[in-house]
Protein backbone atom coordinates (compact mmCIF):
# COMPACT_ATOMS: atom_id res chain seq x y z
CA UNK A 1 0.00 0.00 0.00
CA UNK A 2 2.92 2.32 0.72
CA UNK A 3 4.45 1.77 -2.72
CA UNK A 4 1.04 2.17 -4.38
CA UNK A 5 0.45 5.46 -2.56
CA UNK A 6 3.88 6.73 -3.63
CA UNK A 7 3.22 5.73 -7.24
CA UNK A 8 -0.14 7.57 -7.22
CA UNK A 9 1.24 10.60 -5.34
CA UNK A 10 -1.41 10.34 -2.61
CA UNK A 11 -1.16 9.81 1.13
CA UNK A 12 -1.40 6.19 2.25
CA UNK A 13 -4.38 6.81 4.60
CA UNK A 14 -6.28 8.47 1.74
CA UNK A 15 -5.57 5.49 -0.54
CA UNK A 16 -6.72 3.08 2.15
CA UNK A 17 -9.92 5.06 2.63
CA UNK A 18 -10.66 5.09 -1.11
CA UNK A 19 -10.13 1.32 -1.27
CA UNK A 20 -12.49 0.69 1.65
CA UNK A 21 -15.12 2.97 0.08
CA UNK A 22 -14.85 0.99 -3.16
CA UNK A 23 -15.27 -2.29 -1.27
CA UNK A 24 -18.33 -0.91 0.54
CA UNK A 25 -19.82 0.32 -2.73
CA UNK A 26 -19.35 -3.10 -4.39
CA UNK A 27 -20.29 -5.03 -1.28
CA UNK A 28 -17.29 -7.37 -1.47
CA UNK A 29 -13.69 -7.48 -0.24
CA UNK A 30 -11.13 -6.61 -2.89
CA UNK A 31 -7.91 -7.00 -0.89
CA UNK A 32 -6.67 -9.41 1.74
CA UNK A 33 -4.60 -7.50 4.31
CA UNK A 34 -1.90 -9.31 6.30
CA UNK A 35 1.45 -8.62 7.94
CA UNK A 36 3.35 -8.91 4.64
CA UNK A 37 1.14 -6.36 2.87
CA UNK A 38 -1.95 -6.99 0.75
CA UNK A 39 -3.01 -9.28 -2.08
CA UNK A 40 -6.13 -9.23 -4.25
CA UNK A 41 -9.11 -11.44 -3.63
CA UNK A 42 -10.58 -13.19 -6.72
CA UNK A 43 -13.04 -10.29 -6.98
CA UNK A 44 -10.18 -7.81 -6.71
CA UNK A 45 -8.22 -9.56 -9.44
CA UNK A 46 -11.30 -9.52 -11.69
CA UNK A 47 -11.85 -5.81 -11.02
CA UNK A 48 -8.19 -5.10 -11.86
CA UNK A 49 -8.45 -6.92 -15.20
CA UNK A 50 -11.69 -5.21 -16.17
CA UNK A 51 -10.42 -1.79 -15.06
CA UNK A 52 -7.33 -2.07 -17.27
CA UNK A 53 -9.53 -2.96 -20.26
CA UNK A 54 -11.87 -0.04 -19.54
CA UNK A 55 -8.99 2.44 -19.22
CA UNK A 56 -7.51 1.20 -22.48
CA UNK A 57 -10.86 1.56 -24.24
CA UNK A 58 -11.32 5.08 -22.85
CA UNK A 59 -7.91 6.07 -24.23
CA UNK A 60 -8.68 4.57 -27.64
CA UNK A 61 -12.02 6.38 -27.79
CA UNK A 62 -10.35 9.66 -26.84
CA UNK A 63 -7.81 9.26 -29.65
CA UNK A 64 -10.40 8.31 -32.27
CA UNK A 65 -12.82 11.09 -31.33
CA UNK A 66 -10.01 13.65 -31.29
CA UNK A 67 -8.86 12.49 -34.75
CA UNK A 68 -12.34 12.88 -36.20
CA UNK A 69 -12.80 16.26 -34.59
CA UNK A 70 -9.55 17.54 -36.06
CA UNK A 71 -9.76 16.14 -39.58
CA UNK A 72 -13.27 14.76 -40.10
CA UNK A 73 -11.72 11.39 -40.98
CA UNK A 74 -12.49 7.85 -39.89
CA UNK A 75 -9.66 6.05 -38.12
CA UNK A 76 -9.68 2.35 -39.06
CA UNK A 77 -7.24 -0.21 -37.66
CA UNK A 78 -6.46 -2.99 -40.17
CA UNK A 79 -4.43 -6.07 -39.26
CA UNK A 80 -2.13 -7.71 -41.83
CA UNK A 81 0.10 -10.77 -41.71
CA UNK A 82 3.86 -10.12 -42.10
CA UNK A 83 3.83 -11.36 -45.71
CA UNK A 84 0.85 -9.18 -46.61
CA UNK A 85 2.41 -6.20 -44.88
CA UNK A 86 5.50 -6.60 -47.06
CA UNK A 87 3.61 -7.16 -50.33
CA UNK A 88 0.46 -5.06 -49.84
CA UNK A 89 1.06 -2.67 -46.95
CA UNK A 90 2.68 0.29 -48.76
CA UNK A 91 0.38 0.07 -51.78
CA UNK A 92 -2.70 -0.26 -49.59
CA UNK A 93 -2.06 2.83 -47.47
CA UNK A 94 -1.25 4.90 -50.58
CA UNK A 95 -4.39 3.70 -52.39
CA UNK A 96 -6.55 4.50 -49.37
CA UNK A 97 -5.00 7.96 -49.08
CA UNK A 98 -5.62 8.68 -52.76
CA UNK A 99 -9.09 7.12 -53.15
CA UNK A 100 -10.62 7.54 -49.68
CA UNK A 101 -8.86 10.57 -48.15
CA UNK A 102 -11.44 10.74 -45.36
CA UNK A 103 -10.14 7.41 -43.98
CA UNK A 104 -7.04 7.32 -41.77
CA UNK A 105 -5.78 3.73 -42.11
CA UNK A 106 -3.63 2.35 -39.30
CA UNK A 107 -1.87 -0.97 -40.09
CA UNK A 108 -1.03 -3.64 -37.50
CA UNK A 109 1.31 -6.55 -38.34
CA UNK A 110 0.80 -9.95 -36.67
CA UNK A 111 0.37 -13.63 -37.48
CA UNK A 112 -3.12 -14.68 -38.57
CA UNK A 113 -4.14 -16.35 -35.30
CA UNK A 114 -2.93 -13.32 -33.33
CA UNK A 115 -5.01 -11.04 -35.55
CA UNK A 116 -8.10 -13.18 -34.92
CA UNK A 117 -7.56 -12.83 -31.18
CA UNK A 118 -7.08 -9.06 -31.59
CA UNK A 119 -10.39 -8.84 -33.47
CA UNK A 120 -12.14 -10.70 -30.67
CA UNK A 121 -10.73 -8.27 -28.09
CA UNK A 122 -11.63 -5.21 -30.18
CA UNK A 123 -7.98 -4.15 -30.56
CA UNK A 124 -8.31 -3.89 -34.37
CA UNK A 125 -11.34 -3.22 -36.58
CA UNK A 126 -10.60 -5.39 -39.64
CA UNK A 127 -8.06 -8.05 -40.48
CA UNK A 128 -6.62 -9.59 -43.63
CA UNK A 129 -5.78 -13.02 -42.26
CA UNK A 130 -5.53 -16.59 -43.48
CA UNK A 131 -7.89 -19.45 -42.58
CA UNK A 132 -9.94 -17.41 -40.13
CA UNK A 133 -12.11 -19.84 -38.12
CA UNK A 134 -15.89 -19.71 -38.40
CA UNK A 135 -16.76 -18.15 -35.04
CA UNK A 136 -20.15 -16.71 -34.04
CA UNK A 137 -18.74 -13.27 -33.21
CA UNK A 138 -16.75 -12.88 -36.45
CA UNK A 139 -17.82 -11.97 -39.99
CA UNK A 140 -15.64 -13.30 -42.83
CA UNK A 141 -15.32 -12.65 -46.55
CA UNK A 142 -13.20 -14.98 -48.69
CA UNK A 143 -10.92 -12.96 -50.97
CA UNK A 144 -8.26 -15.34 -52.28
CA UNK A 145 -7.08 -18.93 -52.18
CA UNK A 146 -3.33 -19.46 -52.35
CA UNK A 147 -1.28 -22.61 -52.92
CA UNK A 148 1.78 -23.22 -50.75
CA UNK A 149 5.14 -24.48 -51.99
CA UNK A 150 7.93 -26.73 -50.75
CA UNK A 151 11.09 -24.61 -50.49
CA UNK A 152 14.46 -26.32 -50.86
CA UNK A 153 17.97 -25.65 -52.04
CA UNK A 154 18.27 -25.69 -55.88
CA UNK A 155 18.45 -29.20 -57.35
CA UNK A 156 17.79 -31.20 -60.49
CA UNK A 157 13.97 -30.90 -60.21
CA UNK A 158 13.96 -27.10 -60.40
CA UNK A 159 10.45 -25.75 -59.88
CA UNK A 160 8.81 -29.13 -60.53
CA UNK A 161 5.70 -30.04 -58.53
CA UNK A 162 6.13 -32.40 -55.60
CA UNK A 163 3.49 -34.74 -54.17
CA UNK A 164 2.50 -33.95 -50.60
CA UNK A 165 3.62 -37.40 -49.26
CA UNK A 166 7.06 -36.81 -50.80
CA UNK A 167 7.23 -33.37 -49.15
CA UNK A 168 6.61 -35.09 -45.80
CA UNK A 169 9.81 -37.10 -46.31
CA UNK A 170 11.86 -33.88 -46.08
CA UNK A 171 13.31 -32.62 -42.81
CA UNK A 172 11.19 -29.53 -42.25
CA UNK A 173 11.40 -26.24 -40.42
CA UNK A 174 7.89 -25.01 -39.56
CA UNK A 175 6.30 -22.41 -37.29
CA UNK A 176 4.70 -23.33 -33.95
CA UNK A 177 1.19 -24.74 -33.66
CA UNK A 178 -1.72 -22.34 -34.26
CA UNK A 179 0.17 -20.87 -37.22
CA UNK A 180 -2.05 -21.33 -40.28
CA UNK A 181 0.68 -22.94 -42.44
CA UNK A 182 1.64 -25.38 -39.67
CA UNK A 183 -1.99 -26.28 -39.02
CA UNK A 184 -2.61 -26.83 -42.74
CA UNK A 185 0.39 -29.18 -43.01
CA UNK A 186 -0.57 -31.15 -39.90
CA UNK A 187 -4.22 -31.50 -40.96
CA UNK A 188 -3.30 -32.78 -44.43
CA UNK A 189 -0.74 -35.19 -42.95
CA UNK A 190 -3.26 -36.64 -40.48
CA UNK A 191 -5.80 -37.23 -43.24
CA UNK A 192 -3.22 -39.30 -45.14
CA UNK A 193 -1.84 -41.04 -42.05
CA UNK A 194 1.55 -39.34 -42.41
CA UNK A 195 3.91 -37.91 -39.80
CA UNK A 196 5.84 -34.76 -40.84
CA UNK A 197 9.55 -34.76 -40.05
CA UNK A 198 9.76 -31.46 -38.15
CA UNK A 199 13.44 -30.82 -37.42
CA UNK A 200 13.14 -27.19 -36.35
CA UNK A 201 10.37 -24.91 -35.13
CA UNK A 202 10.78 -21.22 -35.97
CA UNK A 203 8.20 -18.44 -36.22
CA UNK A 204 10.27 -16.25 -38.50
CA UNK A 205 10.38 -16.27 -42.28
CA UNK A 206 13.94 -14.83 -42.41
CA UNK A 207 15.08 -17.43 -39.85
CA UNK A 208 13.38 -20.21 -41.81
CA UNK A 209 14.99 -19.11 -45.08
CA UNK A 210 18.39 -18.95 -43.40
CA UNK A 211 18.10 -22.57 -42.28
CA UNK A 212 17.10 -23.66 -45.79
CA UNK A 213 20.03 -21.73 -47.32
CA UNK A 214 22.37 -23.54 -44.90
CA UNK A 215 21.02 -26.90 -46.09
CA UNK A 216 19.68 -27.76 -42.63
CA UNK A 217 16.05 -28.27 -43.66
CA UNK A 218 13.33 -27.61 -46.21
CA UNK A 219 10.09 -25.77 -45.47
CA UNK A 220 6.54 -25.20 -46.66
CA UNK A 221 5.88 -21.52 -47.27
CA UNK A 222 3.82 -19.05 -49.29
CA UNK A 223 5.59 -18.43 -52.59
CA UNK A 224 5.58 -14.65 -52.08
CA UNK A 225 7.90 -14.98 -49.08
CA UNK A 226 10.71 -16.57 -51.14
CA UNK A 227 10.20 -15.09 -54.59
CA UNK A 228 13.39 -12.98 -54.50
CA UNK A 229 15.54 -15.97 -53.52
CA UNK A 230 13.88 -18.11 -56.20
CA UNK A 231 14.48 -15.48 -58.88
CA UNK A 232 18.14 -15.16 -57.88
CA UNK A 233 18.61 -18.95 -57.93
CA UNK A 234 19.37 -19.27 -54.21
CA UNK A 235 16.26 -21.33 -53.43
CA UNK A 236 13.84 -23.53 -55.33
CA UNK A 237 10.04 -23.52 -54.86
CA UNK A 238 8.03 -26.63 -55.74
CA UNK A 239 4.22 -26.45 -56.01
CA UNK A 240 2.68 -29.09 -53.77
CA UNK A 241 0.20 -31.48 -55.40
CA UNK A 242 -1.74 -34.64 -54.58
CA UNK A 243 -3.16 -32.99 -52.57
CA UNK A 244 -2.32 -29.31 -52.98
CA UNK A 245 -1.88 -27.27 -49.80
CA UNK A 246 -4.21 -24.31 -50.21
CA UNK A 247 -4.99 -21.61 -47.67
CA UNK A 248 -7.72 -18.98 -47.84
CA UNK A 249 -7.31 -15.25 -47.27
CA UNK A 250 -10.23 -13.61 -45.47
CA UNK A 251 -11.24 -10.06 -44.71
CA UNK A 252 -12.59 -10.47 -41.17
CA UNK A 253 -14.23 -8.24 -38.59
CA UNK A 254 -16.17 -8.50 -35.34
CA UNK A 255 -19.95 -8.70 -35.37
CA UNK A 256 -20.01 -6.67 -32.17
CA UNK A 257 -18.76 -3.41 -33.68
CA UNK A 258 -20.55 -0.69 -35.64
CA UNK A 259 -19.86 -0.50 -39.38
CA UNK A 260 -17.75 2.37 -40.67
CA UNK A 261 -19.26 4.92 -43.03
CA UNK A 262 -16.51 4.24 -45.60
CA UNK A 263 -16.26 0.48 -45.03
CA UNK A 264 -17.64 -0.53 -48.44
CA UNK A 265 -15.19 1.80 -50.19
CA UNK A 266 -12.31 0.45 -48.09
CA UNK A 267 -13.28 -3.13 -49.00
CA UNK A 268 -13.11 -2.15 -52.67
CA UNK A 269 -9.63 -0.65 -52.25
CA UNK A 270 -8.46 -3.78 -50.44
CA UNK A 271 -9.73 -5.99 -53.27
CA UNK A 272 -8.03 -3.87 -55.93
CA UNK A 273 -4.78 -3.75 -53.94
CA UNK A 274 -4.74 -7.57 -53.83
CA UNK A 275 -3.81 -7.44 -57.51
CA UNK A 276 -0.18 -6.93 -56.44
CA UNK A 277 -0.20 -10.25 -54.55
CA UNK A 278 -2.05 -12.06 -57.35
CA UNK A 279 0.45 -10.82 -59.95
CA UNK A 280 3.35 -11.83 -57.69
CA UNK A 281 2.10 -15.35 -56.96
CA UNK A 282 0.77 -16.00 -60.47
CA UNK A 283 -0.94 -19.38 -61.04
CA UNK A 284 -0.62 -20.23 -57.34
CA UNK A 285 -3.26 -17.57 -56.57
CA UNK A 286 -6.97 -18.19 -57.05
CA UNK A 287 -8.90 -14.92 -56.54
CA UNK A 288 -12.54 -15.02 -55.49
CA UNK A 289 -14.74 -12.40 -57.11
CA UNK A 290 -17.49 -10.74 -55.03
CA UNK A 291 -20.25 -12.45 -57.03
CA UNK A 292 -18.82 -15.97 -56.68
CA UNK A 293 -20.72 -18.45 -54.48
CA UNK A 294 -19.24 -18.52 -50.98
CA UNK A 295 -17.76 -15.06 -51.39
CA UNK A 296 -20.22 -12.42 -50.05
CA UNK A 297 -19.64 -8.87 -51.15
CA UNK A 298 -19.42 -7.37 -47.66
CA UNK A 299 -17.59 -8.56 -44.56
Amino acid sequence: MTRAAESLFVAQPALGMQTRQLEEDLGIALLIRHSRGVEPTPAGALLHTRALAILKLVEEVRKEVSARDRTGSEAIRLGLTPMLMLVLGPELVVNVRDRIPQVFLSLVEEQSHVLVDALSRGEIDLALAYDVPDLPHLARTELLREDLVLVTLPGSRKGQPVAFPDAMEESLVLPESRDTVRDLVMRAARELGLEPKIAFEIRSVPGTKNLILRGAAASILPFATVIEEVRSGKLDAHPIVAPPLRRTLFLASSNKRNRFKNELALTGVIRSSLRALIDLVGPLAHPLLPHEPGAPSTP
